[in-house]
């Protein structure tokens, strides 16, 4: 029989603690207790990242492995999404282990997380008719704030296309404690990496490690939350952070160099050559189509409409499939395919009627590239079509999955941005269409019927062009027509209200296409009576509202990304008995922002013509422009919500 003593001893050891001399057992030291963090970093804060370590070992020119520890510190419930943790894998990614743990506030561990407690998802898309993609999950979150939780992971991957990029402060309202990013590479395979927002101190240490490894290293500390600021650059783009990418990659054997775009561009031209063979079947109905005609517009677009009519989206994400594409014969003969085999179609269809095109790569749906560090930042694939016989350069861009979208046009999506051309001597830095004020139009005349106690009815008709058509022609495509009305009902500006009539007709003849809105309301109540007067609002739909003053200094700059140009024209019908008491003071602005200006003027029918434009060239500006452009977006506030006063006549 083993000792008393010896017995609780053992039993101490094995537990990874330590027996007082009174018998008493001692628990391991807190962790993360929220008492020893800096109070300036709870501020405007609804999670702490406490430590955050990043650790990226090159292995090879084929093979990486990515360390991550990451502890946070949740604060209140708008911060209890840090209590999750998914990590991605597929069949080029794998992740050797996941953990996590969870303490209270004195930083006591509560508990750490089973086998049984991670969950294995697909990542489906929705869309994708095959995915490999697959998550490691886990919850740890608590109902008793504050706690913190604490994750670990290792993912090893045999694509190396993809470098990460260290960004420890990724989220609005969030502070960060220490965080740290160390990259390891072989001498012979140097690190790529642009710094941006760094604070001050902050700088590489760059050593050398056994094993002919090169160490590339930062860290830093207290970063208070912050917040993004009206009008201003997301907060992706204003916190610390650091971009690499290798200068030699391996996908699935397939190599290449990333030292240019134009080397990016060599590999993709390469892995998929040879990819654009049809079927004779196709090639003679594409020359028989496009035979008759001699317009080298024209028949672009007989080509681009038969794309349309006889294929459909579906989205394949597997391995290599992520960049390369499904031959041309697969699409002809299955009808459908992800954005490469649609855009490498097109291109083979185009070039059996002797249209020479080029694949381009994009980023879209989100902000551009930055041109100036080549990587791999591209998640889409178009088609750009230099004409041959225009008078000036020129081309046409087509976007190859979409059965609806208008001929040339790439829309908010793909359009207002860079694009990578893949030629046969590699990669070019190119622009897809730019639509500035001009082309993103939005026109709306109205005729408003007011009676004699306020209540009113409206005739609206609004036609949107280029960008400012876009969420609409979307709503007509997606919705039926009692959807649409349900979507236009919730984001009008009025408590009381009827929709009489809603529709929507296309024109897709013009280089921009256009999208033109009939909209009918009942209005009770539109105009308030009182006594012998009546008040009313001529803006309808178009009023703006004052931006916040800044607390403090304004930090970052002014971003006016989206370029337009609004009309509106309101013929208001006064009630027989009322005649104009006041008008509002027509408003003239002209400002680098922007122009504005309104009036409103009685006509000899007796009706009240109000004139609204405002005009938003696409711009940037300094934070010291800040108070000029409160005051700009101020006055045109007041001028949006200025009355008409109406009174009763005796007669």
């Amino acid at each position: 029989m083993i000792p008393t003593l010896w017995a609780r001893t053992l039993l101490g050891l094995v537990a990874g603690v330590t027996l007082l001399p009174t018998g008493l057992v001692a628990g391991p030291a807190p962790k993360y207790p929220v008492a020893a963090m800096a109070s300036e970093l709870r501020e405007n804060a609804h999670a702490v990242i406490r430590e955050v370590d990043e650790t990226f070992l090159v292995k090879s020119v084929g093979r990486t492995v990515q360390t991550v520890r990451r502890a946070v510190t949740i604060l209140d419930e708008a911060g209890s999404h840090y209590g999750r943790e998914l990590v991605v894998y597929d069949q080029l990614n794998s992740v050797n282990y996941f953990r996590g743990s969870v303490y209270d506030a004195e930083g006591r561990l509560l508990r750490s997380l089973r086998a049984a407690d991670i969950k294995d998802i697909a990542l489906s898309d929705g869309f994708s008719l095959a995915n490999d993609g697959r998550g490691r999950t886990a919850d740890l979150r608590q109902p008793v704030y504050p706690y913190t939780v604490e994750f670990e992971y290792e993912v090893a991957s045999t694509n190396t296309l993809f470098y990460p990029t260290w960004r420890p402060q990724y989220d609005e309202e969030v502070a960060v404690e220490h965080a740290s990013f160390r990259v390891l590479a072989p001498i012979n395979l140097p690190l790529r990496y642009q710094e941006h927002d760094l604070p001050s101190g902050v700088a590489l240490r760059k050593s050398t490690q056994p094993g002919g490894l090169e160490a590339y290293e930062w860290q830093l500390s207290n970063l208070p939350a912050t917040e993004e600021e009206a009008d201003g650059p997301p907060i992706g783009e204003i916190t610390p952070r650091v971009y690499t990418a290798p200068s030699s990659f391996e996908v699935q054997g397939h190599t290449g160099m990333l030292t240019s775009w134009q080397t990016l561009g060599q590999w993709n031209y390469e892995l998929n050559q040879g990819r654009d063979e049809l079927p004779e079947a196709v090639r003679t109905k594409i020359a028989a189509l496009v035979q008759q005609e001699p317009d080298e517009r024209a028949r672009i677009r007989k080509v681009y409409e038969w794309l349309q009519a006889n294929t459909r989206y579906v989205s394949v994400q597997l391995g290599i499939g992520g960049w390369q594409t499904f031959p041309a014969s697969s699409v002809a003969s299955n009808g459908y395919g992800d954005c490469k085999a649609l855009t490498n179609y097109c291109q083979a269809l185009l070039k059996a009627a002797s249209l020479p095109s080029y694949c381009a790569l994009v980023r879209a749906d989100a902000p551009d590239i930055r041109t100036d560090f080549p990587s791999q930042q591209f998640n889409h694939v178009v088609l750009c079509v230099p004409l041959q016989k225009a008078a000036k350069p020129d081309t046409v861009w087509l976007e190859c999955t979409s059965q609806t979208n208008p001929f040339g046009y790439m829309s908010s999506f793909t359009g207002n941005r860079h694009a990578l051309l893949i030629t046969p001597q590699g990669g070019k830095l190119v622009r897809t269409p730019q639509y500035g004020a001009p082309d993103n139009r939005r026109e709306r005349r109205t005729d408003v019927y007011v009676d004699a106690t306020g209540n009113a009815t409206a005739s609206i008709f609004t036609r949107r062009t280029g960008l400012e058509q876009d969420m609409y022609a979307q709503l007509t495509h997606a919705l039926n027509p009692a959807d649409q009305k349900k979507y236009i009902a919730e984001h009008l500006p009025f408590s009381n209200f009827s929709i009489s009539k809603l529709a929507y007709t296309a024109d897709q003849r013009a280089t921009v296409p256009a999208l033109t809105e009939t909209l009918g309301l009942t209005l009770p109540g539109w105009a308030s009576v009182s006594g012998k007067r009546a008040f009313l609002t001529p803006n309808l739909l178009s009023r703006w509202s004052a931006l916040p003053a800044t607390v403090g200094e304004r930090r970052t700059p002014i971003w006016l990304d989206n370029a337009f140009t609004y009309t509106d024209t309101v013929r208001i019908h006064v009630p027989a008995g009322f005649r104009p008491e006041s008008l509002p003071t027509p408003v003239q602005l002209t400002t680098a922002f922007g122009t504005y200006s309104s009036q409103l003027q009685p006509l000899p029918d007796g009706t009240l013509l109000y004139v609204r434009r405002l005009l938003m060239p696409r711009t940037r500006f300094a934070p010291s422009d800040y108070p000029a452009y409160r005051e700009f977006r101020r006055k045109i506030s007041a001028a949006d919500k200025a009355q008409v006063v109406l009174v009763k006549t005796d007669a």
